[in-house]
Protein backbone atom coordinates (compact mmCIF):
# COMPACT_ATOMS: atom_id res chain seq x y z
CA UNK A 1 0.00 0.00 0.00
CA UNK A 2 1.66 3.15 -1.33
CA UNK A 3 0.76 6.00 0.90
CA UNK A 4 1.82 9.58 0.06
CA UNK A 5 1.54 12.57 2.35
CA UNK A 6 -1.09 14.37 1.03
CA UNK A 7 -3.22 11.12 1.21
CA UNK A 8 -2.03 11.10 5.23
CA UNK A 9 -3.42 14.86 5.61
CA UNK A 10 -6.34 14.68 3.74
CA UNK A 11 -7.75 10.83 4.70
CA UNK A 12 -7.18 12.36 8.26
CA UNK A 13 -8.59 15.75 7.67
CA UNK A 14 -11.66 14.50 5.80
CA UNK A 15 -12.28 11.63 8.12
CA UNK A 16 -12.21 13.90 10.96
CA UNK A 17 -14.46 16.79 9.84
CA UNK A 18 -16.37 13.84 8.92
CA UNK A 19 -16.78 12.76 12.27
CA UNK A 20 -17.58 15.95 13.47
CA UNK A 21 -20.56 16.44 11.09
CA UNK A 22 -21.94 13.17 12.53
CA UNK A 23 -22.45 14.55 16.03
CA UNK A 24 -23.30 18.27 14.71
CA UNK A 25 -26.45 16.42 12.61
CA UNK A 26 -27.54 14.28 15.57
CA UNK A 27 -27.50 17.61 17.67
CA UNK A 28 -29.48 19.35 15.57
CA UNK A 29 -31.84 16.05 14.77
CA UNK A 30 -32.41 16.57 18.70
CA UNK A 31 -32.71 19.68 18.83
CA UNK A 32 -29.50 20.45 21.05
CA UNK A 33 -27.87 23.74 19.69
CA UNK A 34 -24.64 23.77 18.30
CA UNK A 35 -23.24 26.96 18.89
CA UNK A 36 -19.41 26.76 17.17
CA UNK A 37 -17.93 24.02 14.54
CA UNK A 38 -14.06 23.83 13.90
CA UNK A 39 -11.65 22.57 12.58
CA UNK A 40 -7.78 22.93 13.94
CA UNK A 41 -6.17 23.79 16.83
CA UNK A 42 -4.94 27.29 17.89
CA UNK A 43 -5.21 30.40 16.76
CA UNK A 44 -8.48 31.16 14.73
CA UNK A 45 -7.29 32.10 11.14
CA UNK A 46 -10.57 31.95 9.69
CA UNK A 47 -14.20 31.95 10.10
CA UNK A 48 -17.69 33.54 10.04
CA UNK A 49 -21.17 32.92 11.65
CA UNK A 50 -24.20 31.22 9.50
CA UNK A 51 -27.92 30.29 11.03
CA UNK A 52 -26.60 30.74 14.82
CA UNK A 53 -23.30 28.59 14.40
CA UNK A 54 -19.81 30.07 14.41
CA UNK A 55 -17.50 28.25 11.86
CA UNK A 56 -14.13 28.70 12.01
CA UNK A 57 -10.46 26.93 11.25
CA UNK A 58 -7.44 27.33 13.61
CA UNK A 59 -3.85 27.44 12.83
CA UNK A 60 -3.01 23.93 13.39
CA UNK A 61 -4.41 21.29 11.16
CA UNK A 62 -4.94 18.55 13.77
CA UNK A 63 -8.52 17.75 14.99
CA UNK A 64 -11.51 18.85 14.78
CA UNK A 65 -14.76 19.95 17.04
CA UNK A 66 -18.48 20.84 17.85
CA UNK A 67 -19.18 22.90 20.56
CA UNK A 68 -23.02 22.08 21.45
CA UNK A 69 -25.04 23.80 24.18
CA UNK A 70 -24.09 20.86 26.76
CA UNK A 71 -27.29 21.68 29.44
CA UNK A 72 -29.59 21.29 26.68
CA UNK A 73 -28.30 18.01 25.66
CA UNK A 74 -28.20 16.57 29.52
CA UNK A 75 -31.99 17.84 29.08
CA UNK A 76 -32.29 15.12 26.33
CA UNK A 77 -33.24 11.31 26.91
CA UNK A 78 -30.52 8.94 27.82
CA UNK A 79 -31.01 7.37 24.47
CA UNK A 80 -30.71 11.25 22.71
CA UNK A 81 -27.57 12.07 24.66
CA UNK A 82 -25.95 8.58 23.52
CA UNK A 83 -27.03 9.02 20.42
CA UNK A 84 -25.67 12.54 19.61
CA UNK A 85 -22.17 11.40 21.85
CA UNK A 86 -22.15 8.28 19.27
CA UNK A 87 -22.87 9.72 15.95
CA UNK A 88 -19.14 10.53 15.31
CA UNK A 89 -18.11 6.92 15.66
CA UNK A 90 -21.07 5.95 14.00
CA UNK A 91 -20.23 7.88 10.72
CA UNK A 92 -16.09 6.79 11.07
CA UNK A 93 -17.42 2.80 11.56
CA UNK A 94 -19.58 3.58 8.26
CA UNK A 95 -17.08 5.17 6.24
CA UNK A 96 -14.31 2.46 7.48
CA UNK A 97 -16.82 0.05 6.27
CA UNK A 98 -17.50 1.49 2.80
CA UNK A 99 -13.85 2.51 1.69
CA UNK A 100 -12.54 -1.22 3.47
CA UNK A 101 -9.10 -1.74 2.44
CA UNK A 102 -8.24 1.77 1.79
CA UNK A 103 -6.31 4.51 3.57
CA UNK A 104 -9.07 6.00 4.03
CA UNK A 105 -11.07 2.89 5.53
CA UNK A 106 -7.71 2.62 7.97
CA UNK A 107 -8.02 6.25 9.21
CA UNK A 108 -11.75 6.18 9.23
CA UNK A 109 -11.43 2.69 11.86
CA UNK A 110 -8.88 3.64 14.07
CA UNK A 111 -10.25 7.07 14.27
CA UNK A 112 -14.06 5.30 15.69
CA UNK A 113 -11.73 2.57 17.70
CA UNK A 114 -9.77 5.42 19.38
CA UNK A 115 -12.55 7.44 20.24
CA UNK A 116 -14.75 4.62 21.68
CA UNK A 117 -11.85 4.17 24.41
CA UNK A 118 -12.81 5.77 27.95
CA UNK A 119 -10.61 8.04 27.59
CA UNK A 120 -10.71 11.89 29.04
CA UNK A 121 -13.05 14.14 26.91
CA UNK A 122 -13.36 11.08 24.09
CA UNK A 123 -16.64 9.41 22.71
CA UNK A 124 -16.59 6.78 25.05
CA UNK A 125 -15.64 8.54 28.10
CA UNK A 126 -18.66 11.09 27.44
CA UNK A 127 -21.44 8.38 26.57
CA UNK A 128 -19.94 6.15 30.27
CA UNK A 129 -20.14 9.85 32.37
CA UNK A 130 -23.57 9.90 30.34
CA UNK A 131 -24.40 6.20 30.92
CA UNK A 132 -23.34 6.65 34.91
CA UNK A 133 -25.15 9.74 36.05
CA UNK A 134 -28.66 8.22 34.37
CA UNK A 135 -27.61 4.97 36.92
CA UNK A 136 -27.27 6.77 39.78
CA UNK A 137 -29.70 9.36 39.24
CA UNK A 138 -27.25 12.09 39.66
CA UNK A 139 -22.89 12.01 39.12
CA UNK A 140 -21.04 10.18 41.19
CA UNK A 141 -17.70 11.53 42.14
CA UNK A 142 -16.19 8.27 43.07
CA UNK A 143 -17.43 6.31 40.11
CA UNK A 144 -16.76 9.19 37.59
CA UNK A 145 -13.02 9.62 38.93
CA UNK A 146 -12.72 5.84 38.96
CA UNK A 147 -14.10 5.58 34.76
CA UNK A 148 -11.88 8.07 33.98
CA UNK A 149 -8.40 7.10 35.66
CA UNK A 150 -8.93 2.90 34.93
CA UNK A 151 -8.29 3.63 31.44
CA UNK A 152 -5.23 5.94 32.24
CA UNK A 153 -4.09 3.06 33.89
CA UNK A 154 -4.63 0.29 31.61
CA UNK A 155 -2.93 2.51 28.88
CA UNK A 156 0.11 3.21 31.54
CA UNK A 157 0.18 -0.78 31.67
CA UNK A 158 -0.14 -1.73 27.95
CA UNK A 159 2.62 1.14 26.75
CA UNK A 160 4.72 0.02 29.75
CA UNK A 161 4.47 -3.61 28.37
CA UNK A 162 5.07 -3.01 24.73
CA UNK A 163 8.68 -1.05 26.03
CA UNK A 164 9.51 -3.05 28.02
CA UNK A 165 9.31 -6.34 25.82
CA UNK A 166 11.24 -4.88 22.70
Amino acid sequence: MNISTINIILSLAVALVLHELGHFLAARACRVPVTQAGFGWGPRLFGFRFKEVDYQLRALPVGAYIRMDMSALQRRPLLQQLFVLLAGVTVNFILSGIAWGTFFGTVNLLLAIGNLFPLYQQDGWKSGMVFFRCVFNRPSPLVEWSFTLSAGLVGSIVIASSLLSC
